[in-house]
Parts: structure tokens; C-alpha cells; sequence
């Protein structure tokens, strides 16, 4: 079954308050609200949002930084690829 946009956000909540200030959990949860949008667009139907390793990588990225997450996020979007080989080198570290 399809999870909705409003359910994903509701699962992603309590993780994006933790990463970021409760200022931008909102922002931060509208912004992958939106990334999700753009990977239908890019990668759909089937891909109906970002896949969740996807959002653990840009996540680890933005380091709770909301201006890290929209520039992280939009590139995510354009090629996955490069986000998910700086989150492994990070990681690694």
C-alpha cells in the first residue's frame, strides 16, 4: 500500500526534530516534502519519494543545517549518486 505524503511526514517528524532546531523542523520537513515531489517527477511513477536511504544520506549531510539540507536535498534530486558517496565517506571516517 502507497504511503501518502502526510503519513511520511508524520514518520519523519521525530527524527527531523531531533537533527534540526525546533525552528526549522517545519521547513525541514516541507523542503523533503518537496524533495519528494521532484524524485516522483524524476524517477516515478513507481517512486512515489525519496527512498530512505536516500533521506538517511542527505540527512547526515546537512548535519542539521537547513541551508546544508536545501542545497543537499536538490542535488539528491539531480543524481543521488554523488550525496550517497560523500555520506559513505563520512561515514567511514
Amino acid at each position: 500500500m502507497a504511503v501518502g505524503s502526510e503519513q511520511r511526514r508524520e514518520e519523519r517528524s521525530s527524527r527531523i526534530a531531533a537533527a534540526f532546531p525546533d525552528s526549522h523542523v517545519d521547513a525541514a520537513l516541507d523542503l523533503l516534502h518537496l524533495a519528494d515531489m521532484a524524485w516522483h517527477d524524476c524517477y516515478g511513477p513507481r517512486e512515489l519519494a525519496l527512498p530512505d536511504k536516500v533521506v538517511d544520506d542527505i540527512l547526515l549531510l546537512a548535519d542539521g543545517g537547513l541551508v546544508a539540507l536545501i542545497r543537499i536535498a536538490r542535488q539528491a534530486v539531480i543524481d543521488f549518486r554523488d550525496i550517497q558517496v560523500a555520506a559513505d565517506d563520512l561515514r567511514s571516517r
